[in-house]
């Protein structure tokens, strides 16, 4: 797994490519809560590159979300590959977080 990082105009855009998996997803947290610890509050993240997405990796997001609104700030997903948004769906996911298809309406929700 790599996490990529680009700032512009206030968002903090985090690309995730590879697996986010049992494994993966001790590192994925650890870098989650860095940034949010740096009072990071608009989250937009780009899971266009992820190849596949546990329930452990599903928790790292949640985590995220949970932490983004208890501190009122805004976080979305988007560019689903079509297997990873197949399991956002069946776990129930995709109404916990916003979903977008494209990297360009994400940035304007958060915004």
């Amino acid at each position: 797994m790599v996490i990529k990082q680009e700032e512009k105009n206030g968002i903090l855009t985090l690309s995730i490519a590879g697996r986010l998996d049992a494994v993966s997803s001790v590192e994925a947290d650890k870098e989650f809560n860095r940034i949010l610890d740096a009072g990071k509050d608009k989250l937009l993240i780009n899971l266009k590159e992820l190849e596949y997405i546990s329930s452990a990796g599903l928790r790292v997001l949640l985590v995220v979300a949970k932490r983004m609104q208890q501190k009122g700030g805004k976080v979305c997903l988007c560019t689903l590959a079509e297997n990873v948004k197949e399991v956002f769906e069946i776990s129930g996911f995709s109404s916990i977080f916003k979903i977008f298809d494209k990297e360009e309406d994400g940035a304007l929700f958060v915004k």
